[in-house]
């Protein structure tokens, strides 16, 4: 493969046992490079989304090989591959997952937190990383005085403060209006090209067609389309 700091090599995951078990994904063959905003669309149960637990390290595959920034992921032991995620991955969620009673500044700082990093400097890169997202006003408000489109910019916040390399988003659009989607495609169409991360986004809405570089389609665990 070209890159292995984002791939996949004849992947399988299977889902149940017996007549129920299920192949969730089937010798998929992948591979992401920086400054590319690769798609993966599909039906439901096509393997969108393991594909994305699988790249995140969250899921380990019956069978081949997971590369995540030249380390063979799934031959690490679990604390090592939740350290490789701390430092490499950064999730971004349909659903937000930002914490009530925290302010969006608190939320982007936690990031930090459970990364080790503390004092004064953590305030001030949770600020810088709401400025890139177009925020820097909003640091001291809370989810609940937010916008739909708002949360997902903290959640992006959060998921850029540790500089990541590569970030998988999970149908980042799915709970926002147009106006608010549009927004977030462009923010994750910038990442991936002015910032030249990996940024690979799961979703069901056609309108990240045109935002993205590339547009892998699943089908019964395939990649059918890789164009």
């Amino acid at each position: 493969m070209s890159s292995l700091n984002l791939a996949v090599e004849n992947v399988s995951v299977s889902y149940g046992s017996g007549r129920a078990r299920l192949r969730a994904l089937d010798a998929v063959s992948l591979h992401f490079e920086p400054g590319c905003l690769s798609l993966v669309m599909g039906p439901s149960g096509s393997g969108k989304t393991t594909l994305l637990s699988v790249l995140g390290c969250l899921l380990s595959p019956d069978n081949g090989k997971v590369w995540v920034m030249e380390r063979l992921a799934n031959s690490l032991s679990e604390d090592e591959k939740a350290l490789l995620r701390r430092g490499s991955i950064g999730f971004i969620f349909q659903a937000f997952r930002l914490f009530k009673s925290l302010t969006a500044l608190e939320n982007v700082s936690l990031a930090l937190d459970v990364s080790g990093c503390h004092g004064a400097e953590v305030e001030a890169r949770a600020a810088q990383s709401l400025e890139e997202v177009g925020l820097s006003d909003k640091g001291h408000l809370k989810p609940v005085e937010l916008s739909g489109g708002e949360k997902q910019r903290v959640a992006i916040a959060r998921a850029l403060v540790n500089n990541p390399a590569i970030i998988l988003a999970d149908e980042p659009t799915a709970a926002l209006d147009s106006a608010s989607s549009a927004q977030i495609m462009e923010l994750l169409q910038r990442i991936a090209e002015k910032e030249n991360r990996i940024v690979v986004v799961v979703s069901h809405d056609m309108r990240w067609v045109p935002y993205s570089d590339r547009t892998i389609s699943m089908r019964d665990g395939h990649a059918a389309l890789d164009g």
